[in-house]
């Protein structure tokens, strides 16, 4: 579908807009003389979208009085009216990691550039600066940065306290490496995403500390506990991401961290059909790449197999269907993800095709799910009709969850309750009151 259309902010959320012309310039007029003399150059059309994104984010309005020097730089820089160059978020995170002389401040780094990018990718988003592969690939840049450049730092501190654990095989040092799962593997994070991550190490052995050499896998171990707690720990600076690790075998009952082989015989002997369907997007996003390749080509005869392989609808049928009863369960009727013609039954449909053909017809081996449906339609699976209406019903739904976790910065799908939110996710969604959007995402579902 094309962009979501501006519309002039309703008369309810007037009230909201005029944060921007109280609460913004007392504390640009709090800074010192130079810097506010920044906010009086800003053009017309900026303004007007500091109005619109007030209105639309408690998130963006609480972190621009918190610290309005960060959105006057970010004005300054040009960040906010354009896209970001390749590399150009880790560039910036690397500076200020690079700096960091222990892991308090490692966390403060983190968080503060995370806020700062979270700004400008709310202000795009709800500005229409940007489409939903743009938000969706700047989140996931950000992500990979902020994972791979503090698993680095983290190493790099590691070592010099436990020694460089070495391959007793191969006698090479060996690294993590971080495998995202879900949506960070698909490169489709959402505004307010955990991250489903799975940790690896390629050998076993043992560090080359002279005095108390710890195994490997303790190593990595001790490492990962570290990385989650950079991630994911709520501090007054909050959280960089939620990293969610029940995906690993075993779940939250297994080690937390897997050498190459033990994952290789855990999937060829215990590995489950849902597993088989995460597996689809898992990707190498910190760590050794090159040695995380060497994985993926190691799993990937348990994900696609090289026979036409029917026994996966079987499977995912029984996966919805637990889905449809927790949402039963849980009251999630109004769950856009969850609940009856949502985010997750588009996702199902395209990942039943990949796990019955995927084994056999290569192009289908896609992890983001806008490509796998322009197979899906490009190789004959389905009808253009069909694949028109899966996508634009897909892409509404993406951008309608954006719009209800920009409110808050907080992971959630389900449909507000309140008259104010409502009309809130109604406008970022460009309709004049909640009933016309409702009825058109009811269209869709």
């Amino acid at each position: 579908m094309s962009l979501p259309p501006l519309i002039t902010l309703p008369a309810t959320l007037q009230g909201l807009a005029e944060r921007a012309q109280v609460a913004w310039p007392a504390a640009v007029a709090a800074l010192p003389e130079h810097e506010a003399a920044r906010f009086a150059r800003w053009p017309t059309a900026r303004l007007e979208c500091l109005q619109r994104v007030f209105a639309a984010s408690d998130f963006v309005f609480a972190q621009a009085l918190r610290d309005p020097l960060m959105l006057l730089e970010l004005a300054d820089a040009g960040e906010l009216e354009r896209s970001l160059a390749a590399g150009e978020v880790r560039a910036q995170l690397q500076l200020a990691v690079d700096a960091c002389a222990d892991e308090d401040e490692l966390g403060r780094c983190l968080r503060r550039l995370r806020n700062r990018q979270q700004t400008r990718i709310i202000w795009r988003d709800v500005c229409r600066l940007s489409d939903l592969r743009e938000t969706c690939g700047d989140l996931t840049l950000l992500a990979e940065a902020c994972i791979d450049l503090a698993c680095s730092w983290l190493y790099g501190r590691h070592c010099i306290q436990y020694g460089t654990p070495i391959g007793a095989r191969s006698g090479l040092p060996q690294q993590l490496v971080v495998l995202g799962m879900g949506k960070l593997g698909a490169h489709e994070l959402n505004l307010s995403s955990d991250i489903d991550l799975i940790f690896a190490f390629a050998e076993g052995g043992e560090t080359d500390a002279t005095k108390r050499p710890l195994d490997n896998q303790e190593f990595f171990i001790r490492l990962g506990q570290r990385l989650i707690k950079a991630l994911d720990a709520i501090t007054v600076d909050g959280f960089v991401f939620r990293v969610d690790m029940r995906l690993r075998p075993y779940g939250s009952s297994g080690p937390l961290v897997f050498s190459f082989n033990a994952l290789e015989q855990y999937y060829q002997d215990q590995g489950r059909d849902w597993e088989r369907y995460a597996m689809i997007k898992a990707r190498v996003v910190a760590g050794d790449q090159q040695a995380g390749k060497r994985l993926l080509e190691m799993l990937m005869p348990f994900v696609y197999r090289r026979y036409l392989d029917f026994s996966a609808i079987e499977a995912l049928r029984a996966m919805k269907q637990l889905i449809q009863q927790e949402v039963r369960r849980k009251g999630m009727a109004d769950n856009i993800k969850l609940g009856s013609g949502g985010i997750r039954e588009v996702e199902f449909i395209a990942q039943a095709f990949q796990l019955i053909h995927g084994g056999r017809d290569l192009s289908l081996q896609h992890r983001p799910l806008l490509k796998v449906l322009s197979v899906l339609e490009g190789q004959g699976y389905l009808p253009p009709a069909v694949i028109a209406e899966m996508r634009e019903g897909y892409e509404f739904l993406r951008y309608t969850e954006h719009a209800l976790q920009a409110l808050a910065d907080r992971q959630t799908q389900m449909l507000p309750d309140g008259a104010q939110e409502r009309e809130r996710v109604a406008f970022v969604m460009g309709f004049a009151d909640w009933p016309s959007f409702h009825q058109q995402l009811m269209h869709w579902r």
